[in-house]
Formats: structure tokens, sequence, C-alpha cells
């Protein structure tokens, strides 16, 4: 939060958005310094009890995810939060070997805690951010005290949430990510690599406490645009099946995407012994490797996956929603290597509207289209001389 406000993001919106939650809280920011740098630091604050304490109610997931969909929040915002919770929800669930549904959050269930969870995800939003990437995550040694007494560092909540992310030791004796930071890097970061080529606009320190130790304890948040086509690294996971129940492979694709596929796709094979089969092959990101497979051992017959890890070169991409006769359509703005830009409807959202307004698919698209040519300032493309 602090990070992100310290780049540009608007307080006001961001308490204005918070507000919905219905938590009796307020934000205290000061600019601070964390050994020769200076950042701003947000302190939640709740009312205190009778006894002088503040309050730290157990709550279960479900309670808090009623809680942030009555919000009124930005769809994408709710969905995002709501994602974090359960992401740490299922590493609680892991760690002490419940029900997810058992799992009674703690200091998690704290006002602080939900408002922090809520204001990373809102952030997102406001500030129009379509890609996150973060570096390897650093990870302090020692203790912490608990609810559930003195527990080693990295937490073991922090080490679930954290599987399948590259980590690197931090040589400090105090707690560099909580579980909740954990869940936000988890559901929000869409690539642990180095900073990627862009053009930067702002940056942002957001201030922890003032902690002993060769690093200060702050995150930096880099705020920027991409220019032109850029690369990042994908993986590929395939797999050949003789035995797939075709009308099971919905259900497969929505599960992949689930854990974070970028692609799903499915050919038909001839196969030894001349089996008719099928070859499933999954796009996702490296730090999705271990999830996806997951999902195709236990949502299909694969018995193995074969990895492959490759650069991809992307193009200028950017996404909206954008008001038309039939209602609120996303729209996807791309950036071709020639400079021009074109803007194509989303395919599942035109088709809802049109079948809400019981209209021809071809009027949502055309209309869609042509409002995300106005909001994103798209001139008509001239046809090429001869």
């Amino acid at each position: 939060m602090g990070a992100l406000l310290d780049a540009g993001l608007s307080r006001r919106d961001l308490v204005s958005q918070l507000s919905g939650l219905g938590l009796d809280h307020s934000l205290r920011v000061s600019r601070v310094k964390r050994g020769a740098l200076g950042g701003l630091h947000v302190d939640v604050r709740v009312p205190r009890s009778p006894a002088g304490r503040h309050k730290h109610p157990h709550r279960r997931l479900a309670g808090i995810r009623r809680m942030i969909q009555r919000a009124g929040l930005d769809p994408e915002a709710r969905d995002r939060a709501v994602a974090i919770f359960e992401a740490l929800g299922e590493a609680e669930a892991r760690v002490h070997r419940v029900s997810i549904d058992d799992v009674h959050f703690h200091e998690v269930g704290a006002v602080d805690s939900i408002v922090d969870i809520t204001a990373a995800a809102v952030a997102v939003s406001l500030l129009g951010i379509e890609r996150i990437t973060a570096s390897s995550v650093a990870l302090g040694h020692g203790s912490v005290e608990t609810e559930h007494g003195r527990l080693p560092l990295p937490a073991p909540a922090t080490l679930e949430l954290l599987r399948g992310i590259p980590t690197v030791p931090a040589h400090v004796e105090w707690e560099t990510v909580t579980p909740t930071g954990a869940a936000i890097l988890r559901t929000l970061v869409d690539e642990f690599q180095p900073m990627p080529a862009m053009v930067t606009e702002a940056v942002g320190y957001g201030a922890g406490g003032d902690r002993p130790g060769p690093m200060p304890n702050l995150l930096r948040a880099v705020l920027g645009r991409g220019a032109g086509a850029a690369s990042d690294r994908v993986i590929l996971l395939e797999t050949n099946l003789d035995d797939l129940v075709p009308e099971h492979f919905d259900h497969l694709m929505d599960r992949l995407f689930e854990v974070g596929a970028l692609d799903v796709s499915l050919q038909h094979l001839q196969m030894k012994k001349n089996r008719p089969g099928f070859l499933v092959r999954v796009l996702g990101r490296p730090a999705d490797r271990m999830g996806l497979a997951e999902v195709l051992f236990a949502e299909s017959t694969a018995i193995g996956v074969r990895v492959t890890e490759s650069d991809r070169i992307v193009l200028e991409r950017k996404q909206r929603r954008v008001d038309t006769p039939f209602g609120r359509v996303g729209v996807k703005w791309i950036r071709g290597m020639d400079g021009y830009a074109t803007v194509t409807a989303e395919y599942e959202d035109c088709r809802r509207a049109a079948r809400r307004a019981d209209v021809p698919l071809r009027d949502v698209v055309r209309a869609a289209e042509e409002a995300g040519r106005s909001a994103f300032d798209v001139a008509p493309r001239r046809g090429r001389r001869r």
C-alpha cells in the first residue's frame, strides 16, 4: 500500500474503495526513513476495545468472502481480493491438516490484514496495472511469535504459498515475507523475473517497521509502460492421452485456466498400435509449472508430463471494459510491430451480451470494437498504397 501510494496511487480513491468493506478503520500515512532511503509507512488504525487492546476477531473464509463481495468493488479487484484470501486459506489448511472450511484466520482475520489485502487488489485496478513482475523473493531467517506460538521463519504458511516461486536468502534475522505478503505475491504476480524492459514512469517505496541489519525494510514498486514488443519466458507442458473422455476436456481446460494457464489446446494423434489419441498442450508461466502439472495429473489420465521452457515475444497490449448499447464489454488493444494498434472484443463478453439483448453476435462485436477504438483513441488504419 505504501509503495503504490508513493508511486502515485490516489489516497482518496483508495479510501473510498475500502469504505465499502464496512470495517471501522482509518489509514495513517507518514513519510519515514529506513536506512538511507525514504518511503511511505501506512498504519491501519482500528478502534481500541474497552480493555485498551485491539480486537483481533477470528474469521472464517466464507465470512471474509461475503464481506468483500458486498463491498461494491470493481469486479476485477473483488475477484483478486477473494483469490488472495482463498490462497491463504488453502495454505493454512495444508499446514494445519484441516479442511479449508475449518480454517480460522487469526492475524489475517484482523481488520488491518483485510484492509491490506483488499488495498493491494484495489490498487492494481485503480492504477490500471495490466502486468506485474517481481524479483525472486528474499527470505529472512529466525523465528516469529504468532497465535500458534513461536514458529520458524519463513513461517509454514509462507513456505506453502511460495511453492514453485523462486526465492533467495535475505541474510537478515527477521520476517521479510509474511503469509499475507506471500499470498499477495502468489495471486497478483504474473512472472518472477528481473525487471523487464519498459519505460519507467513512477517509483514508490513502502516502508515496514524499522529493522536492524544491512537491508532497509522497504518494498520498491516501479510503474512503467511497454515499448513495442517485449519478451518473457514461458513453459510448455505436453502429454499424450489415448483414453481421454472427449467431453471431459472442457472441465480440464477450465481447471487449467483457473491455476494460471495462458493457453490450452487439444490435437488428434495416431498413437502406437494405431490407437487414436490426443495431445494436450498447456502454455503457462514458469512459476505455475507444478500447479499446472498437478491439474493434468488430477483431471486427466496422464501419468507423465513433458515440460520445456522457452523465450516468447509478445506485443504490447492493454485491456479495458467499455460501454455499449448492449452493456459493458471487455476489449483488448494490441500494438503491432509496425506501430499500428488494433482493438478486438472479448468473445465471451460479447456472446453473453448478445444472448441477453437477443441480437446477433456480430452487432455486439462491432459496437464493442467501435467503443474500444474511441476509448483507446485508435485511428482507422488506412490501406497500403500499391
